[in-house]
Parts: structure tokens; sequence; C-alpha cells
């Protein structure tokens, strides 16, 4: 169950809150729909439930809010606009990562995969998924660790009447396991049509809260929907007849050649148009808004005869209307098989709850396409009856087993994740593979120059560059080591907020020294061997002192691949964390020799031999030798800067898990 009490958003820039005190509860077992226009706040309550936007108010799953959740990915399944992944990777590879960050078995992703229809689409690229696939994906991935609740933004925007029927199945699938579901939707038939409770929502306030039977009977509003290409003049004409036989009937102008009577029937419609010479393209009973002016979202258009001509689509008074008639077929049989060839579909009307008396359904064009439900109570969607053959294709799966055993919770498994993340698309791949042609290139044109020492010129090191290529390629490859994660919040491990575990940061920092090491590696190999074809042997002699120079090239790659990782992860950007790594030459260095450089009163001579014979003289295995070395390579201007940007980094970091995890 989820429980929603008094959710209100921070106004900005002057203008009204958008969601403004909302409460409501949506039951386990149950369909719960947030309805409203454009704009009337349903994105942003969700994003205040789950704690994705600041605001006032709490949000109650099971009892605890989110933030007290120690799994929330196990607790509620989200989908907030398109799946949150990157493009270049597989749809099994995505979902294989987000095993691994909720900590479930890979086998997982197969299940999914097979109940959501995606199993022969498993290594597509997220990038080339069509709306509706894409669609399906997204609820791979809500489903993916079994929550207990859904949370889902419009899920079935852009998606086909089949489709939209296979989505509401699954959820109600999903709900008649025990589970919540609360969607989204602008669509007032297909609230009432799908859901068994709809929240109203206008301009951020709750002005409904309703069972789907109370809310067809007392929200939605007849019309007749009417096409004419004299649209202006049928509507002075009804408007004029409704005035002086002192009926209340409402004409409006929905652009171009339809109109939407509100207050009167297709009959009297018709018999005006026929008095008047009036030449009717569409004319149908629809149910499907809140009156005039309530919804600004488009009628979506499924008929295809609306510049033909209606020939004959009223029931003449002497017929019988379709439901008085038990012996004839259903509306919808009738147009399925007698009039495919004309391509006329029936407008959806609202469900027939118990108690109300089912609309006649027109024989014409209209907006929609009949649903198999529409004329069933709500409750006994819940219990489908047996399907026909016919329609075996808009069955949906079964949806995948529950987890009965939770995974305990492993230190590997943010390494895991993190290792699928960095290995799942091949920007990594490319990124290195630059760098060494990059690298190669430089070597070979500053050997030419002949005027870079050796152990610049194995490492492409011009003097005019503040890094080389491989420090650079490793700060960059760094840098992108949080950029799936804060461009897409659910790809956060165990915290679909902000990704500020330090398992996480752990894990990251692992892989990317892992990955630096081997580039820097490979780096001086591909220098050193196209260095030997084109000019010989006496290019690449090994240095006397390679074991110094090798610390400080390793130390030098590593920190600024670090560098990156931490500047991303503070300033939640890429590009922010590429700009740290070219600032520690750049700024830090200057600014540290600026330091050292200037005059003082005592100096510190003799230091590091103090050190010495204070801290390493009793040390075993010649330890004190190492650490020397790395002492040397800090004391460099590249390395105590570099080192001073870490500190500042990993602290800034800190500050922000801190704050983040306390406010």
């Amino acid at each position: 169950m989820i429980q929603v009490f008094g959710l209100t958003s921070i106004p900005r820039n002057g203008f009204p809150c958008a969601v403004d005190d909302v409460s409501f509860d949506a039951h386990s077992g149950r369909l719960t729909t947030l309805l409203g226009t454009p704009g009337a706040g349903k994105t942003t309550a969700l994003r205040l439930m789950l704690e994705l936007q600041q605001g006032r108010g709490i949000t109650h799953f099971r009892g605890r809010p989110l933030h007290r959740i120690a799994h929330p990915s196990r607790e509620v399944g989200v989908l907030l606009g398109d799946v949150p992944g990157h493009p270049a990777r597989t749809v099994r590879g995505h979902l294989r990562l987000l095993c691994a960050a909720a900590g479930v078995s890979t086998r997982r992703a197969d299940e999914v995969m097979e109940a959501v229809g995606l199993a022969g689409l498993r290594d597509e690229r997220l990038g080339t998924l069509s709306r509706g696939m894409d669609r399906r994906l997204g609820l791979a991935c809500a489903l993916l660790p079994d929550p207990h609740s859904l949370v889902l933004d419009d899920p079935a925007d852009g998606l086909s009447a089949r489709e939209t029927r296979w989505l509401y199945g699954m959820l109600r699938a999903h709900a008649a396991r025990g589970g919540t579901v609360l969607l989204t939707t602008a669509d007032p038939k297909e609230a009432a049509r799908g859901a068994d409770r709809v929240v109203t929502l206008e301009q951020g306030r709750v002005v409904a809260d309703q069972d789907a039977a109370d809310f067809a009977r007392t929200r939605l509003r007849p019309r007749v929907a009417v096409r004419s290409p004299h649209a202006p003049r049928l509507a002075a004409l009804l408007t004029k007849e409704a005035r002086n036989a002192q009926r209340s009937v409402e004409v409006v102008r929905d652009g171009g050649n339809r109109l939407s009577v509100y207050g009167s029937s297709c009959a009297d419609v018709g018999e005006t148009a026929f008095r008047h010479g009036i030449l009717v393209h569409q004319l149908a009973d629809e149910v499907g808004d809140m009156g005039p002016g309530a919804t600004d979202a488009p009628v979506k258009e499924t008929a295809t005869d609306t510049d033909r001509p209606t020939r004959d689509r009223l029931n003449p008074p002497s017929q019988p209307s379709q439901h008085n008639r038990p012996n004839q077929p259903d509306a919808s049989d009738a147009v399925r098989d007698g009039m495919a060839a004309q391509h006329v579909t029936i407008p959806v009307d609202a469900p027939h709850h118990a108690g109300t008396e089912p609309p006649s359904a027109p024989l014409d064009g209209a907006s929609h396409e009949a649903h198999p439900d529409a004329h069933r109570p709500a409750h006994s969607l819940a219990n489908p009856e047996p399907p026909s053959p016919a329609r075996a294709d808009d069955l949906s799966s079964p949806l995948p087993p529950p987890i009965s055993v939770r995974s305990a919770p492993s230190p590997l498994r943010p390494l895991r994740y993190e290792i699928r993340r960095a290995a799942g698309i091949s920007t990594g791949f490319l990124t290195g593979a630059a760098v060494l042609v990059v690298s190669a290139l430089a070597a070979l044109f500053l050997a030419r120059s002949g005027h870079t020492p050796q152990e610049r010129l194995l490492v492409a090191w011009p003097q005019e560059l503040p890094l080389p290529p491989a420090a650079l390629g490793a700060g960059l490859l760094g840098a992108l080591a949080f950029g799936d994660e804060f461009r897409h919040p659910a790809l956060a491990a165990d915290r679909g907020t902000v990704p500020r575990r330090l398992g996480l940061l752990v894990a990251k920092l692992l892989v990317a020294t892992a990955t630096a090491l081997m580039l820097a590696f490979l780096t001086v190999g591909c220098d050193a061997e196209m260095l030997y074809i084109v000019y010989g042997r006496e290019l690449t002699q090994v240095p006397a002192d390679w074991l110094s120079l090798s610390a400080s090239w390793f130390g030098l790659v590593v920190g600024c691949a670090w560098a990156g990782v931490l500047a991303a992860g503070v300033f939640r950007s890429t590009t922010a964390g590429l700009a740290a790594v070219v600032a520690v030459p750049v700024v830090v260095v200057p600014l540290v020799q600026k330091a050292l450089a200037g005059s003082s009163v005592r100096t510190a001579a003799g230091f590091p031999l103090r050190l010495r014979e204070v801290l390493l003289s009793q040390w075993p295995f010649g330890g004190e030798r190492y650490l020397s070395a790395v002492a040397r390579v800090i004391a460099q201007p590249v390395g105590g800067a570099l080192t001073l940007s870490l500190t500042a980094l990993l602290c800034a970091y800190l500050l922000t898990t801190l704050r983040s995890r306390f406010r």
C-alpha cells in the first residue's frame, strides 16, 4: 500500500506550486490512476513520492518512507520517461546490469525478458527499439527486482490499442498477486477503463478521489462527435435551435472541421444537418472527457473514413438498439466482420459498471478502437475470460516468477555492477584504442623532432602539453564512470535517488585503477614498439632509473583516473570530471610551485632523512625503499598537485555524501 500525505512542491521563479497538498492512498491488489491534463502535476507528484525532487510531505510504502528502506529497488519498481540506459547497450546487457545493481541472479534477466516478450530482441541495442518495445523494456526493468509496488509515469503514452491492452493485462496480473500499481495518464477513457480507482489532479490539487465506477458516472460527460466541412454553420444552427427550444446544449469547436456537442444526441444533430442540407462526414456518440476545456490532450484518431460522407449512420426510431437485441451480434463484431474493408472503428466508451445503463454502440467512425473489456464491469477485469484463438496475439505473457530467496548483501555486488557497466558498451574500448593510436603517433613525431628526453618520449609527453594522451584518456574514462548514474538515477546501485554509496565509489575507483594501469602499460608498450620499428633499438633503451619513473608514470595515470571519478561524482558531470583532470597541471601545479618557491624564514632541509630515521628504519623486507619512492613521487610538482587535488575532491565527495544522508 502506498500512502501519500501532503505532497507540496517548492515554488520557483514566482510560479505557483506544481503540486499543492496532494494526499491519497493506493491500495494493494488494485490499480490506482493519477489523472490530469499535461501540467496538472502528475509527474511532479511521482518525483516527490520517490524523493527525486525536493519538497514537503511524506510518502509511505507499506508503512515506511523510501529513505528508510534498505533496498528501495526491491520495494518500488519505477518507470519515469524513457528507459534509463545507454542507447548502445543491448537489452540483455542492460537487464544484467540492473541485476547486479539490485543484487539478484542474472537468470532473472532472462525471466523478465520472456515475460514481457523481449526474448527475441535480447541482442538489440536500446537506441533501436520502437516505442512499444521500449515500454516493454521499461516494465521489465521495473519488474526485475520483484518489487511490491509499481510506480509508472504514463506508461501507455504512444502505444497502440493492442499494446495498451497488453500493458494493462500485465499490470492487473501484478495487482492480482497482491502488489500495488500506481500510474498516471491524461486520458479519462483509459483511466475509467483500466483502473480500479481514479485520483484526479487539476492545477496541482486533488479534485476527486473515486472508484472507477463513480468516476465514469459523475465526471465523464457524453458527447456527440461531428465532422463536417461546414462545421461553423452547423455549430451556429445547433446553438440557435437549442436556445429556441430552451435546452442546455454546448457546442465546442475542436479545431478544423470537428465539433463536440454536449447535451444532445446523434439523432438530433443528424436531423438538424439533414434539414439544412449540411454534409456530415462523421457522427458518433463518445464518452471520453470531463467537459470542454478539461483536457488539452490530443484525440487519438484511428478512423480513416473522415473524408467520406456518411450514408446512413442513424438508427431509425423504430429500430431497436443493439443492447435490446440479444440475438444480434455485438457491435464490435459487426465492425470487425462486416465493415473491416471500410476501416471503421468504434469509440471506446467508459466501462459499464453495475447499476449503470450501457450506452448504445453506434456503427460509425470514431476516435478510438473498441476495447475488449469496454462492456464488462471493472471488477471482472481481474478474472478475464478464457481468450479465443483469434485474439491469442493480444494476450500478455505471464509475470516472471517471484524471487523467493533474497541474496545476502555482498561487498562484491557494486564491483560486479561497475564491471558490467564499464564493459557493456564500446565507449571505453574505443577511447583506449584512440589513446594508443594518438600516443604512438605523438611518440613518432617527437622522435623525429629530436628534442624530447627518452622518458617523455616513451609516454608521448611533449613539453608543450600539460598531460600526455594516456593520462587524459584515463581521466576521461574516470569521468565517464558516473555518467550513467547521474543521467539515469534509476541505475544507481541500491538507491534510486542519488548514487552516493561509498561501496559504489570504491568499486568505481578499483575499476578505474585497473583500467588506468592497463592503459598506462599498453601505452608504453605500443610507443616503444613503434619507435623500435621506425627508428631502431636506440630510442627504446630502458632508463637507469626505470623503477622510480615507472612509479611516477603509473601514479600519474591512476591519479588522473581517480580525479575524473571524484570530480564527476561531486559535480554530476562528465565534462566537469575531465576539466578537473586538466586543471591539475594547468592551475594546481603552478600554485604549488609558487607556494614552494616563495621565501621563508625556516626551511625543511633534511626532512626526508629525518623521516626515514624515525619511521622507516625498522621496516622489514626493505619496505622503506618503496615508501621513499612514493615520497619522491609526491614531492614532484605534478605529484604534489595531483595528491592535493585528489584529497580535496575526496573530501568534497564525502561531504556531499553525508549531506545527502542526513538531510
